[in-house]
């Protein structure tokens, strides 16, 4: 799966969407968020009112790199799933399809198992969609052609 950018168009998204509220639902959770691995928040399903959600997908994705150099030091390629114990609230972290970080932040009405097992059953879920949208943003790359400088000084006679 190429790791450059790609065009997010809307039917992956609401795709995206539908799955993150299902997730949100069979994992009882308060909010769930999906993170590019650059920092930038693609979606959220949930009560993500007083979340900071820049600061979070940011430091969600600063916190898996972290996490990698620390994997890297041991002789593993990343740590996949990260964990968070609160007083209140937990957070669970996980790579997806290589270039998303799912995040799901939960309190006592669930549980780390529940929200381990619906993550693994939703993330089959969002490696399909991507898959779908970077096929689509290939494809779509490939048809765009690439001006060259003579092209762009016809443009100004």
């Amino acid at each position: 799966m190429s790791h450059g950018s790609f065009i997010l168009r809307e039917p992956e998204y609401e795709a995206l969407l539908s799955a993150l509220r299902k997730l949100l639902v069979d994992a009882s959770a308060k909010v769930v968020f999906l993170v590019d691995k650059d920092g930038t928040l693609l979606a959220s399903a949930g009560d993500a009112v007083g979340f900071d959600t820049t600061s979070l997908a940011s430091l969600a994705a600063g916190n898996i790199a972290a996490t990698g150099g620390l994997a890297n030091l041991i002789g593993e390629k990343e740590f996949s799933i990260l964990f968070h114990e609160g007083e209140r609230d937990n957070m669970h972290l996980s790579v997806v399809a290589e270039r998303l970080i799912l995040v799901v932040v939960f309190d006592r009405r669930s549980s780390v198992g529940l929200v381990r097992l619906r993550v693994r059953q939703a993330t089959a879920r969002f490696a399909a969609i991507m898959a779908v949208a970077m096929a689509v943003s290939d494809a779509e790359h490939e048809e765009v052609e690439e001006l060259t400088e003579a092209d762009i000084e016809s443009l100004f006679k």
